[in-house]
């Protein structure tokens, strides 16, 4: 049997690389589209004039996306407050295993929907909210939910949402220069630097890197979702002293083909499992898996039992 501890460190390890593999593409990719910048606006290079004020736009609206991020997917998912009697297992279970997490009662909402799924979100522990759908409250048993209701405050108790607003942050930097290079390339007339062999080569580097940076961007994006799905798997048992609860509660979730009708691209990867129940076919699996906001109900399963 692996050790839960020993999973918990391995999957943190893994999570800090990707992380950290993030942020030198995104370095990376800022530097040549400033440099491509500088020289076709005629500055020297490294004129960060158009760049600060790409930061700025996007600090903007990262500030109210990070405030805001609860209340916008709430909205969009049209979910409702729960209600303790009317919610009773949903309620008492959240409650009582913060409790025994030592972190503060999320707020509860309900999505009505009969596809069962759930997510976290919110911008720390204090500001944290649990949304399930009636499907997952209908056809879990209270066990099953113990087991996703562990593995959402695991999210929250590691960040994980605010991870993914900071993750956000710089894909949004790195599609928004993309987007404002390849705007202002195409518009202009050529210019000077046509006879500037250095100044074109500039130039071409940063359209491809604006072309390829939100690509591979969304990439390292999704491959983080994927990694922390893993790491709130293991954690949640060290709330729930048990993994069997999530094994069933994921049997039944990922056996149940009804889309969710509520989740749209940019809430698929909050969920617990992948709500439109994409799969791969034949030989494409690997390269469909690269698109995927989760990992394979499989593989999760596999892991967990590891820990029985």
């Amino acid at each position: 049997m692996v050790n839960i501890y020993e999973v918990q460190s391995a999957n943190k390890i893994k999570s800090a690389l990707i992380v950290a593999g993030f942020i030198v593409f995104v370095t990376l990719a800022v530097y040549v589209l400033s440099l491509a910048f500088g020289s076709y606006m005629g500055y020297q290079p490294g004129g960060l004039g158009m760049v600060g004020l790409a930061f700025i736009v996007s600090g903007i609206i990262s500030f109210v996306g990070y405030y805001f991020s609860d209340k916008i997917v709430l909205s969009i998912s049209s979910a409702r407050p729960a209600d303790r009697k009317r919610d009773f297992d949903f309620y008492t279970v959240a409650e009582n295993l913060a409790i025994g997490a030592g972190l503060p009662k999320p707020k509860l909402y309900v999505i009505q929907d009969s596809a069962p799924n759930a997510f976290a979100t919110g911008r720390d522990p204090e500001h944290a909210v649990i949304c399930a759908t009636t499907g997952l409250l209908q056809k879990l048993n209270r066990t099953e939910l113990e087991g996703v209701i562990a593995h959402e405050l695991t999210h929250i108790r590691n960040y994980d949402i605010r991870l993914a607003s900071v993750v956000s942050v710089l894909v949004g930097i790195v599609a928004l220069l993309g987007d404002w290079f390849l705007r202002v390339s195409f518009r202009a007339s050529r210019r000077d630097s046509d006879n500037d062999k250095s100044g074109g080569i500039l130039i071409l580097l940063g359209i491809v890197f604006a072309i390829l940076s939100p690509f591979i961007s969304q990439l390292i994006q999704l491959a983080i979702s994927r990694r922390r799905e893993f790491t709130a798997d293991t954690e949640s048992v060290g709330i729930t002293r048990q993994p069997q609860g999530l094994i069933s509660a994921l049997e039944k979730i990922s056996a149940d083909h009804e889309p969710l009708e509520a989740a749209n691209k940019a809430t698929a990867h909050l969920y617990i499992v992948n709500p439109f129940k994409e799969k791969g076919h034949g030989t494409v699996d690997w390269f469909a898996g690269l698109f995927n906001t989760h990992p394979p109900i499989s593989e999760r399963i596999k892991i967990l039992k590891g820990m029985m």
